[in-house]
């Protein structure tokens, strides 16, 4: 008696059972896919939002660095500037003073002309020069610069003001 101890399911059993497989698998995939498509249907276009955002950012960064920087640079302009006038007023000696009795003395309303010269000569128009009692001339610069980055986004440009105060003393005396 022969023996039919097979354990092998017979052959139209495997290929039946594949092509089941097959077709659960294509279901559930196309189910899947689907249901994919609806959930990205929703979100459609969210990255091109972001990208809009960031783009901004960027260059509000870009602004503040660049423009930080200038101004940072004319504030430096303005106090170097307002320094030079205040010297440039400090340094006028009133020379019928110094012919006639050999003294050095600074002359307040001459340091208060020559300090606006040299302002207006170097291009400068918005300054305001004036004297700190008889020994001293203060000397007040605004620089005013356009924006790079910043004017996208409404600032057109910022002004910056520095003041020095120069003391009218000189260190020579003449005698007889």
């Amino acid at each position: 008696m022969p023996c039919h101890c097979d354990v092998t399911a017979p052959r139209s059993f495997l290929a039946h059972s594949g092509r089941v497989a097959a077709g659960v698998a294509q279901v559930y995939g196309s189910r899947m896919r689907r249901a994919g498509r609806a959930a990205r249907r929703g979100e459609r276009g969210a990255l091109s939002l972001m990208i809009v955002v960031l783009f901004v950012a960027l260059i509000a960064l870009a602004g503040i660095v660049v423009d930080g920087g200038a101004k940072l640079t004319a504030y430096e302009n303005a106090e170097a500037l307002a320094q030079e006038a205040a010297r440039a007023g400090a340094t006028t000696v009133d020379t019928s003073s110094a012919y006639g009795s050999g003294s050095f003395v600074v002359d307040p309303s001459l340091a208060l002309s020559a300090a606006s010269s040299y302002l207006r000569s170097a291009g400068y128009r918005d300054y305001s020069v004036s004297a700190v009692g008889n020994r001293a001339i203060e000397v007040s610069v605004t620089i005013t610069e356009p924006t790079r980055f910043l004017s996208l986004i409404g600032v057109r440009s910022f002004s910056c003001t520095r003041s020095a105060t120069a003391s009218l003393v000189t260190g020579v005396t003449g005698g007889t």
